[in-house]
């Protein structure tokens, strides 16, 4: 059985993240999503364990992905996963540049580990949840860049943050 992890922060998950982990679906036998609290992102709008339950909403279609919070580094993740594979999604060159430099950090750390880059969909190539929560905080309507499930819950938070 193949494992690969696909770890974020996914402040929301976004259709372009929902993308990536459909496709990996495909091509292994077990994809864990690693939810962790990026600490180079400001303040995150939705807590670990909200995050964790919008990506079990968004991915319960899909029998053989599963969702779990992690800290630390995302090498030891992979292996308590037992997996060998982490899955990032590259947008634009920007993107490259940045996870390159990280999978061949993680490499040196952990040589059973190898990253694989799936390019993002053309229809989501612009899309970030940085873009999706600066959109929703000024009152825009995200639907066409989030799962469904999701849409309440930023206009939710938006809201709550609004009012406090």
């Amino acid at each position: 059985m193949i494992t690969a992890v696909y770890p974020g922060s996914f402040d929301p998950v976004t259709l372009g993240h929902f993308d990536i982990i459909k496709r990996a679906s495909y091509l292994f036998d077990r994809v864990v999503i690693g939810v962790l609290n990026n600490s180079s992102k400001k303040q995150a709008l939705f807590s670990k364990e909200e995050r964790v339950i919008m990506l079990e909403e968004t991915v319960a279609e899909l029998p053989n992905v599963f969702v779990r919070s992690f800290d630390g580094l995302v090498v030891d993740f992979a292996r308590e996963q037992d997996a060998h594979i982490i899955v990032r999604g590259l947008r634009a060159m920007g993107d490259f540049d940045i996870e390159l430099q990280m999978a061949q950090s993680n490499h040196i750390v952990a040589p059973d580990v190898d990253t694989l880059f799936l390019s993002t969909s053309v229809e989501y190539s612009y899309l970030s949840s940085s873009m999706v929560k600066e959109y929703a905080y000024y009152g825009a309507n995200v639907k066409d860049f989030v799962p469904a499930n999701v849409l309440p819950k930023i206009e939710e938070k938006i809201h709550l943050m609004k009012v406090n």
